[in-house]
């Protein structure tokens, strides 16, 4: 009944299979740290590997056949794969569907302004985080500032070693007594999370002279003006590489492992699938960390919508044929689960709870309390992926997300499931989940995307 340490009886050819395919994982986390970063290293990887524009065909009114590859962009924040099976699409597709964006600090409209010779740069936390993790340690900004004549600037300052940093000043220790009697959610409050940007005031100016120094090398940089903050989107995270962990060498800690880690591992099983018997199909997607709201969020209907210009193009649509399509789909919502930390043991009931280096995470139903907000997976469904995975020789475990009544979460199981499709969470065990820097064991990322593959290969 309980899943076992892969490392136990690992021969060296499988740890050095598993320690290869995670370079490739710490290089897409380290440069993919926004759902912006993340749809464009996808997009590279995919054309690469033989995939062409939705759009492209969809102009030529070219019919799809089986063994297509196929990708649309929203927004620059989604991407969707399809590998075109060689049944038809009425009969459903196998869906990987994991999310891109992760807890950050989101940098304000009106940003920047002067307090005693200090220029700072005004946030807002986006997702779910704990404010006081994020002061005191280097932090980078990523993102684009968009111009009125239509041209877009990319950010990226803080990740090569000659860069400069940024980072949120903390009280010291001799001073905090006042502080330090504060719930930790108080200890740092939202408004309090303004990064320090700037100290040196520019020569002759007489008003707000630190401010306007950094404007200007903003200008001589970037090229743009305080007043094209209007139209940015610039994310504040942390600043380095992700990197080997433990004296072993056996984790990966790095930020956004939330759920890039199965991002990246559902992406590379999409990528390597052969000839599938059911359209294999690659969602990544955005603002799940929000409730999955807005047009690049799995609320919005550009799966929906894309999903019916794929049946358009087979020859066979109808609302009807897209309805059957997608409550015939069998889908993985590949998101994470919390790991079993022996040093908060209490959180958790140890005979349901996930282990790092015990496999892909199976997670019937998240939600809180009494399961509210959750898909509950069907038991036929679990017989399925149990048969799928024990003949793939794929390590998994099942697990909740905690103890009952001490807390609870959500991903987009619950969205999908309203089309009657077949859903269930299938992810990564994660040690400081929504911490700026996350812990995984390199066995369970060779472990997923060998599930996800096995899964995308079934008939």
């Amino acid at each position: 009944m309980y899943s076992k340490n892969i490392y136990k009886n690992c021969n060296q050819d499988k740890i050095s299979a598993i320690n290869n395919f995670c370079e490739d994982y710490k290089d897409f986390i380290s440069a993919g740290k926004t759902e912006r970063l993340c749809v464009e290293l996808a997009l590279n990887q995919a054309k690469k590997n033989g995939y062409v524009s939705l759009d492209e065909v969809i102009k030529s009114k070219q019919k799809i056949k089986a063994g297509d590859k196929l990708y649309r962009i929203n927004k620059n924040k989604n991407i969707i794969l399809f590998n075109v099976g060689k049944k038809p699409l009425v009969e459903g597709l196998r869906v990987l569907g994991a999310h891109i964006d992760s807890p950050r600090l989101d940098v304000k409209q009106n940003p920047i302004y002067e307090k005693d010779e200090f220029a700072l740069l005004d946030t807002h936390y986006y997702g779910g985080i704990k404010k006081y993790q994020w002061v005191t340690i280097p932090l980078a900004i990523h993102g684009v500032v968009c111009k009125k004549d239509g041209n877009t600037i990319n950010i990226n300052i803080g990740e090569d070693e000659s860069d400069p940093v940024v980072g949120i000043s903390d009280l010291l220790i001799h001073l905090s007594g006042d502080q330090m009697q504060k719930p930790a959610s108080k200890v740092i409050e939202g408004e309090d999370l303004d990064l320090t940007i700037g100290s040196i005031p520019l020569d002759k100016e007489q008003k707000e002279a630190v401010k306007a120094n950094v404007l200007k090398l903003l200008k001589d940089k970037y090229n743009f003006e305080e007043e094209d903050f209007l139209s940015s989107e610039l994310e504040i995270v942390p600043a380095g590489k992700a990197r080997d962990c433990g004296l072993d060498r056996s984790m990966i800690a790095g930020y956004g492992q939330d759920d890039r880690i199965c991002g990246f591992t559902s992406l590379l099983a999409q990528l390597h699938a052969d000839k599938p018997a059911y359209t294999a199909v690659c969602l990544l997607t955005d603002k799940e960390e929000i409730g999955s709201m807005g047009a690049t969020g799995m609320q919005s209907r550009y799966f929906e919508n894309v999903v019916a210009e794929l049946i358009n193009l087979e020859g066979t649509y109808s609302e009807l044929t897209l309805k059957r399509c997608l409550a015939n789909c069998r889908m993985l919502s590949s998101d994470v689960n919390a790991a079993y930390d022996p040093l908060f043991a209490d959180a958790f009931e140890k005979k349901n709870a996930s282990y790092l280096g015990r496999g892909v995470v199976f997670s019937k139903f998240t939600g809180s309390r009494g399961k509210s907000g959750s898909n509950d997976a069907n038991a036929e469904y679990l017989a399925e992926l149990r048969n799928i995975m024990d003949n793939a020789n794929v390590a998994y475990q099942t697990a909740e997300l905690g103890k009952v009544d001490i807390g609870g979460g959500g991903t987009i199981a619950y969205i999908l499931s309203l089309y009657g499709m077949q859903v269930i969470d299938s992810g990564v065990a994660v040690l400081n989940m929504h911490a700026p820097w996350e812990i995984t064991s390199k066995a369970d990322v060779y472990e997923a995307k060998k599930c996800y593959a096995a899964f995308l290969k079934a008939e």
